[in-house]
């Protein structure tokens, strides 16, 4: 029974998955004084079952590596996977140094376009595949060339972001985008393949200057669009389109119980009226349920 947990970290990302495998995964943390102790636990209690653990880090900037070295310290990383890069910055936090660590050491998987690795999207007779497949960068490709130029000069880093997609056999699908610009999915749309998904987690943290192109949203048919916490005068709330907000359920929680997402929230006057009831407790605050779609709608 796959969990996927999106935190609410202010203008980060941070998120896990606890695989139905024998997998546990992380995606970018955004750690901080006041909810590193909480988060830390809670992810050391989730994975401490499970005999692979990864850190996927989007790209590097520090919203989505912030307070790694407290992660590091505390949960040892011993698979790191990264975009290869040499972003330098001007102020070299303890985050970025450990970022810098992990990136050039032994820990380190370089993720592609369609890049297989063991255990991350092939099983063997140890365990099982954790599902997770890599749609972007194509390393080969002229605009992601100059994002990463752009990235190793210190100037800006966003369109360097891995596009990163979880799916599990009769059940539902998950994508990443890290903190892509519009125009650069624009851009793309004709190199990278995109299918049907059931949640997508918006670029740039529901940013309007992250926005997910009309033409990426036709190819992906998402039943629900995941908006972070950037401040909501910058947020694109995808019109015609489900959505959930994290700026008002905190904490979203995703147990995936066969065809079925039950959804959780961190606040408890948090609700949706297109879920369905179905009186689940896995939880605290369960706030309904979708049955996933197979066929496009759109």
């Amino acid at each position: 029974m796959p969990i996927i947990k999106s935190y609410a970290v202010g203008a980060g990302d941070m998120f896990y998955v606890r695989h139905g495998s024998d997998n546990f995964t992380i995606i970018d943390c955004d750690l901080s004084d006041e909810n590193r102790d909480e988060i830390i636990q809670e992810l050391k209690d989730e994975s401490k079952d499970k005999g692979i653990r990864r850190f996927i880090c989007t790209h590097p900037d520090e919203d989505h590596f912030g307070g790694i070295h407290w992660l590091d310290d505390s949960l040892p990383i011993y698979n790191f996977y990264a975009v290869k890069n040499q972003a330098i910055k001007d102020k070299d936090t303890e985050s970025f140094k450990r970022y810098c660590e992990l990136r050039d050491s032994d820990k380190a998987f370089y993720i592609y376009k369609g890049c297989s690795r063991r255990w991350m999207n092939m099983g063997d007779d140890e365990r099982g595949s954790a599902g997770i497949n890599i749609l972007w960068p194509d390393t080969d490709n002229e605009h992601f060339k100059e994002a990463l130029r752009a990235c190793d000069a210190g100037e800006s880093y966003n369109n360097t972001s891995a596009v990163v997609r979880y799916s599990f056999s009769g059940g539902a699908s998950f994508l990443w985008l890290g903190d892509l610009e519009t125009q650069f999915m624009e851009d793309i749309v004709d190199d990278i393949e995109l299918e049907k998904t059931t949640v997508v987690f918006a670029a740039h943290h529901g940013r309007n200057s992250g926005k997910i192109p009309n033409s990426w949203l036709e190819k992906l048919d998402p039943q629900v669009i995941v908006i972070g916490e950037a401040p909501s005068r910058h947020l694109n709330y995808y019109t015609g389109y489900e959505i959930l907000t994290q700026n008002r359920a905190g904490n979203i929680t995703m147990e995936c119980v066969g065809d079925k997402i039950h959804f959780y929230s961190s606040k408890s006057d948090y609700s949706k009226d297109f879920l369905n009831a179905e009186g689940c407790a896995s939880y605290p605050n369960y706030f309904g349920s979708l049955t996933v779609e197979t066929e496009y709608t759109l």
